[in-house]
């Protein structure tokens, strides 16, 4: 908190000036007839006054600019403490996203694994299950090959988030992120469909 440096040296002028103004008659007497030295007094007094003036003056200038300057670093630190937060919080949706990306992953593997179990079945079979058996391994494979690239695109973007201007776009696993539980979907619809029709 600042002092209220007027106030205070208000309050010792009026203290000043009461004492100066209580002095004994006489002495006000004496100061009446002395004229040559009451007046070199009162040019003293108007000396220093100046002096206090100009010594405040400068003392709340330097208390202005310092107070200035505090506002100035706080809002920097506001400033960088909003742009922390803003890359914290793209930070964990990106890390929320790649989460995503290698689950699909994970799900087009088993699932790839999973109609392994199958194959046998299919493959002594006609070739219309055989075919559908093929295209669905196509596609989970695809499935597989696009969450890989998604996640390289989103780890690619992560890397650079410090960046000035980061690319707030690429934080999502775009079109290839978004076409992967289709292409799982799909892939394993095919399956099933050869399944049933053996």
């Amino acid at each position: 908190m600042a002092i209220p440096w007027l106030v205070v040296f208000d309050t010792l002028i009026d203290v000043t000036n009461l004492a100066l103004s209580r002095k004994p008659r006489r002495q006000s007497e004496d100061l009446e007839t002395q004229s040559s030295p009451g007046r070199a007094l009162g040019q003293l007094e108007s000396r220093l006054t100046g002096v206090v003036v100009a010594a405040l003056k400068e003392a709340f200038d330097r208390d202005a600019n310092r107070l200035e300057l505090e506002r100035e670093q706080l809002e920097r630190e506001r400033i960088r403490a909003e742009r922390m937060l803003k890359i914290e919080l793209l930070r964990q949706a990106g890390d929320r996203e790649l989460g995503r990306l290698r689950l699909m992953a994970g799900v087009a593997v088993v699932s790839w694994i999973g109609t392994l179990l199958f194959s046998p079945r299919l493959l002594g079979g006609p070739l219309g299950p055989r075919v559908m058996l093929g295209a669905g391994w196509l596609l989970l494979l695809a499935a597989l090959a696009l969450s890989f690239a998604a996640q390289s695109n989103v780890g690619r973007s992560l890397a650079r988030i410090d960046e000035p201007t980061p690319p707030h776009d690429d934080l999502t696993g775009g079109t290839a992120g978004a076409v992967v539980p289709w292409l799982i979907l799909s892939g394993l619809a095919v399956i099933g469909f050869a399944v049933l029709i053996v």
